[in-house]
C-alpha cells in the first residue's frame, strides 16, 4: 500500500477524494500509529482517493489553546491554514477527535474553512453505502463490546449515532456504560491534562472509567481518540486486566472484520 503525500499529488496534478489529516498522536504514539494504519488500509481497501501532509503537517495547537496559550495555537493554525489552503484542499478526515473539533469549529476564524469528518463518520458512511463489507461472523461475533464516547465527538459536537452504528456492523454485542453519551465522563486526557502531572485528589479518572467499563462485562473496549485508548488502556493495566479486556479504535475493529479483496 502507497501512502501520497499532498505534494507528490500535488506533482502529479493530482487533487485526493479527502486529506488525511494524521495528528500528532497518529504519527509518533506506537499505539495509535496502529490506527493510522488501519484506516489507511480501510480507505485503499475501498478505493478511496487519499493524501497526507507528511512533513508540512504541524499539530493544530488544540493542545496549547486548551493549556492557555494561544499565541502558540494561533502560530500553529495559520501555518497549517497557510498550507491547507495552498493544496486546495476541500475535505479533511482524522482519527483524532481533538483535531476534528479544531480543524472544524476553530480553524474558520483563522481562514480555514473546509469539510471535517471524524473517521467513525467516514466509516459509517462506507458501511451504509455498501463500499465497506463486514465478514459473516466475524472475529467479534457474540463478543460484549462497550463504547467509549470521547468528549470531543460526544459533548462537544454532539456525534454519538456515527460510531454506535459502525460497531453494530460487527455482530457483537453492544453493552453501555453507566455514563454515556450525553452523559459520558472524559477519559482524563482532555484540556491537555494528557501532557502534565495530576493533580491532588483521591482517584485518577481514566481509573474510575475504566472500572465503569469493566464494569459492563464488555472484553472490548472501543473508542475513537488516541487520547481515549491510552488513558483507556492504562486504566485496564492498573487493574490487571489487560489480558482479558482489549482496547481497541473504531478502525482497528472494522480492518478485522471486513471483507478483504
Amino acid at each position: 500500500m502507497r501512502v501520497y503525500t499532498m505534494a507528490e499529488m500535488a506533482a502529479e496534478g493530482r487533487e485526493p477524494e479527502i486529506l488525511f489529516w494524521v495528528g500528532c498522536a497518529g504519527s509518533f504514539d506506537a499505539r495509535a500509529q496502529k490506527v493510522t494504519k488501519a484506516f489507511c488500509q480501510i480507505l485503499d481497501a475501498v478505493g478511496m482517493p487519499f493524501a497526507i501532509l507528511g512533513n508540512e503537517e504541524m499539530c493544530t495547537g488544540d493542545p496549547a489553546r486548551r493549556a492557555g496559550n494561544e499565541f502558540v495555537f494561533q502560530m500553529l493554525a495559520l501555518q497549517n491554514v497557510q498550507t491547507l489552503n495552498g493544496y486546495n484542499v476541500k475535505k479533511i478526515v482524522t482519527a483524532c477527535p481533538h483535531c476534528f473539533n479544531t480543524l472544524k469549529n476553530e480553524y474558520p476564524a483563522l481562514g480555514g474553512n473546509y469539510e471535517v469528518v471524524h473517521h467513525s463518520q467516514l466509516l459509517q458512511e462506507l458501511i451504509n453505502t455498501g463500499r465497506i463489507k463486514m465478514q459473516e461472523g466475524g472475529t467479534f461475533k457474540g463478543k460484549k463490546i462497550t463504547y467509549h464516547d470521547s468528549c470531543y465527538m460526544g459533548r462537544v459536537n454532539g456525534v454519538y449515532e456515527a460510531p454506535r452504528s459502525v460497531l453494530a456492523s460487527l455482530d457483537a454485542e453492544l453493552v453501555e456504560m453507566k455514563r454515556c453519551k450525553t452523559n459520558g465522563l472524559c477519559c482524563g486526557a482532555g484540556g491537555a491534562q494528557m501532557f502534565k502531572e495530576d493533580e491532588p485528589g483521591e482517584k485518577r479518572i481514566n481509573l474510575e472509567r475504566a472500572e465503569e467499563a469493566l464494569g459492563t462485562g464488555a472484553t472490548v473496549i472501543a473508542a475513537n481518540c488516541p487520547f481515549c485508548l491510552t488513558m483507556m488502556q492504562d486504566g485496564v493495566k492498573a487493574k490487571d486486566k489487560q489480558d482479558d479486556v482489549m482496547v481497541y479504535d473504531l478502525a482497528e475493529l472494522i480492518v478485522d472484520s471486513m471483507v478483504k479483496g
